[in-house]
């Protein structure tokens, strides 16, 4: 008999739709209905629809109807939805989580310009945010993107920040990188 814990399993639900509130009341209600608990949740609106991604914990029977059952509440009520297992993400003692701050006029290619810079440093993505609008005394279209990323063990730091500020400068973005701190302590 194998006394090893079973790894930790997860439903990772996206979902689309018009109401933001019955998108959550609805998924959030399934979930529980089926024996299962939200352990994360990000909700964002984009134009008239909203995006909403759940993490959900339970038995792998609670997960699996929950599962199965999703096609039809999202038919039920008008949202698309994705569903994906997962496991637990692995602990990684020694990495430490940055906030990016960027604020520029907008272009096109900043985003991935961003993505590669870390890509190339292997910087890890944890969240990313971004929004545009217009500047209230120009008119120009400005871009504000905060990037939280989770450094590897052994970076040096004042290094990588130095590389960042550089990189910035380069492409013309008011940038700052600092050690992440929760919102709420």
């Amino acid at each position: 008999m194998s006394t090893t814990p079973p790894r930790e399993q997860f439903l990772l639900i996206s979902a689309l739709g018009r109401n933001p509130m019955e998108l959550t009341n609805v998924l959030c209600r399934a979930s529980q209905e089926n024996r299962c608990a939200v352990v994360s949740s990000r909700l964002t609106r984009h134009g008239e629809f909203c995006a909403l991604v759940l993490q959900i914990s339970g038995s792998w029977d609670g997960l699996a109807r929950l599962e199965s059952g999703m096609s039809a509440l999202s038919k039920r009520h008008g949202f698309t939805a994705n569903v994906t297992r997962s496991n637990a993400l692995e602990v990684r003692p020694q990495a430490l989580p940055y906030v990016a701050y960027v604020s520029a006029a907008y272009r096109p290619d900043i985003l991935n310009e961003l993505c590669q810079f870390f890509i190339d440093h292997r910087v890890e993505l944890e969240n990313l945010t971004c929004d545009t609008y217009q500047a209230p005394q120009t008119g120009s279209t400005m871009l504000n993107a905060t990037i939280t990323v989770t450094l590897p063990a052994g970076t040096q730091i004042s290094w990588l920040r130095d590389q960042f500020l550089d990189f910035a400068d380069a492409l013309n973005l008011d940038a700052l990188i600092e050690p992440w701190r929760p919102q709420h302590p």
